[in-house]
């Protein structure tokens, strides 16, 4: 069976054959990006979106962070560009991006405008969440080494079979559509830093409900979008070969079980170094007591998180300078109210920013991390840690109900509280907790 031919029976799925733990993670994933989303409601680029969004006239059918309805479209381009504006949101390293921001604003949008149920709206984004994750990794990492922002490009496929699921489209819509998709999806890692980059995320999030839309009404695209001639994967996979990766069928195995959930409000890249930093051993060190600190990371991470003077709040969540600093002297780094754009000239965090040093490692994946701590004393401490290592499901539930308190205070207690029971709400409910 050709790829095409698997993203298209992936995307007619039947529920029984989700794995009830990708269904779990899913939900979890529904509350966490609520989270993010509320979150980031005030940030700048969230106001400068919702201006944008009223000036356009359309059908009031889906809710908005900030308190009103839009076309399914506008909802799914602001709600996915605000979700990601604290860069919060879940992360899985095999799609090389993140899953929510880039495919539940489409499918909640989709949702809300054809009144299904929220237990559908699970289902249809961790359907589209697994086609993401497969394309991701048959483009390959030097689709992302060559600049492009996975969670636009490939989140952008995910993100149009969500939204056709729920449409209800055909096999033949359906693979109309993600052929539309394949001369829409886009989006650069240049953005990093900038408010580009949770406007990436919209970008997925609109351009998947606006493919499904059109191959709803017949809109005639490409075969195959994906594999064939001039295709997607043809045009911008720079390291794909003959023969694609072997991946387990979906019916064995969901890929998306090994999504990751940021529990520090930076770069996922940052937070294997954050987890190994954290060792007991390093518990009690002044960052006076430190001589320095010899990082070894994947050599993707050099390009993306290992700002050396960053210039604002935001771009701190992308140095490992910094957050190497806020760790060790013991900073809240889950709390995003943390990264202002005064923390770039905390003299204590500039001077530690010198005795930082971080080396690529052929030896690690891009999950792991090694550090080596050198004191003043001249004694060394090494110290290491694996992301790729699960967490148990009620202990990621504890600390992602944590997070939720850390960015939205009491209302993310309420929101948990009020989800408990998502097989009995439906999207539109959900809609309402959005604008409320």
């Amino acid at each position: 069976m050709s790829f095409i031919e698997q993203i298209i029976e992936l995307s007619q799925m039947q529920v029984n054959q989700i794995s009830p733990k990708a269904i779990k993670l899913a939900q979890y994933s529904l509350l966490d990006w609520l989270i993010c989303g509320f979150g980031g409601t005030n940030e700048p680029l969230a106001n400068k979106l919702r201006i944008f969004a009223k000036n356009e006239a359309g059908a009031e059918v889906a809710s908005i962070f900030g308190g009103f309805k839009a076309p399914a479209r506008m909802a799914a381009l602001v709600n996915g560009a605000t979700s990601h504006a604290l860069d919060y949101d879940d992360t899985h390293f095999g799609h090389i991006g993140h899953l929510s921001v880039a495919i539940y604003p489409a499918a909640l949008a989709v949702g809300e405008e054809c009144r299904k149920s929220a237990k559908e709206v699970v289902e249809a984004f961790v359907i589209g969440a697994e086609v993401a994750i497969r394309i991701g990794i048959n483009l390959g990492s030097g689709h992302y080494n060559h600049g492009y922002h996975q969670t636009a490009t490939s989140g952008a496929f995910g993100a149009t079979v969500a939204a056709g699921r729920l449409y209800g489209l055909t096999k033949q819509q359906m693979r109309n559509a993600i052929g539309l998709c394949s001369t829409r999806a886009s989006g650069l890692k240049s953005q990093f830093g900038t408010m580009g980059k949770p406007y990436n995320a919209g970008i997925s999030a609109i351009n998947g409900v606006e493919c499904a839309q059109l191959a709803a009404l017949d809109f005639i695209s490409s075969n195959d979008g994906l594999m064939g001639p001039h295709g997607f994967c043809a045009t911008h996979g720079f390291d794909l070969k003959s023969k694609l990766p072997a991946l387990p069928n979906p019916s064995q195995m969901f890929l998306f079980e090994d999504n990751k959930y940021k529990l520090h409000a930076c770069c996922h890249g940052l937070h294997a170094m954050i987890e190994a930093l954290k060792s007991n051993d390093l518990t009690g060190l002044t960052l006076d007591e430190i001589g320095s600190v010899l990082i070894f990371t994947h050599s993707k991470w050099l390009l993306v998180c290992d700002k050396k003077e960053p210039q604002s709040g935001l771009e701190t969540k992308f140095s490992y300078a910094w957050l190497a600093g806020m760790t060790l002297r013991a900073d809240d780094t889950g709390n995003d109210k943390n990264y202002t754009d005064g923390l770039t000239r905390d003299p204590q965090l500039v001077q530690f920013s010198n005795k930082v040093r971080v080396v690529a490692s052929h030896e690690l994946t891009d999950m792991q991390v090694k550090v080596t701590v050198t004191l003043k004393n001249g004694k060394e401490i090494h110290v290491a840690h694996d992301l790729s290592i699960p967490v148990p499901l009620e202990i990621l539930r504890e600390k992602l109900q944590k997070k939720a308190f850390s960015v939205i205070g009491d209302k993310g207690k309420q929101l948990w509280n009020s989800l408990e029971e998502i097989e009995d709400l439906s999207a539109m409910d959900i809609g309402q907790i959005i604008v409320s």
